[in-house]
């Protein structure tokens, strides 16, 4: 069975974190620097939320706030769905068609110890199917 493992060692355990009361444009701005989609956002040490492209659109730009004045905690998406390391990709798969997210926090005794996305499991997925394509190739014309 494949698990969030197999993907962190492929793409790194790297966390872009930030806090409650950052403001949405420095946030932003991490997102663009990092080229990622979302943050998570931590305080005290715990994950209290994260902060995506998604919340952008519809929690400051649809409500025409201020993106420098609104800090992260007023517009964060509260409570989190998180994985573990061990949980398998087709878990992974399932939770995040189910509440329609496209960012996981991995999450261990020590907390947060990665983040997968939508993108790397298909890419993950995609590499399997084509590694698994390469060698049954080579199997059938080994037999010939």
């Amino acid at each position: 069975m494949t698990t969030v493992s197999d993907i962190l060692s492929r793409k790194g355990r790297e966390v872009v974190s930030t806090n409650t009361e950052d403001s949405v444009l420095s946030a932003a701005r991490s997102m663009n620097e990092h080229g990622i989609g979302g943050v998570v956002v931590i305080d005290e040490g715990k994950m209290v939320g994260i902060f995506t492209e998604r919340d952008i659109l519809q929690r400051v730009v649809a409500e025409q706030r201020d993106p420098a004045t609104t800090r992260l905690g007023e517009v964060m998406t509260t409570p989190v769905a998180s994985c573990r390391p061990e949980t398998g990709i087709d878990e992974c798969v399932r939770v995040m068609t189910g509440k329609r997210i496209r960012h996981l926090p991995v999450v261990d005794s020590d907390g947060v110890c990665g983040i997968v996305t939508s993108g790397d499991i298909l890419a993950f997925q995609v590499r399997e199917q084509e590694d698994t394509i390469q060698y049954l190739n080579s199997y059938i014309f080994d037999l010939r």
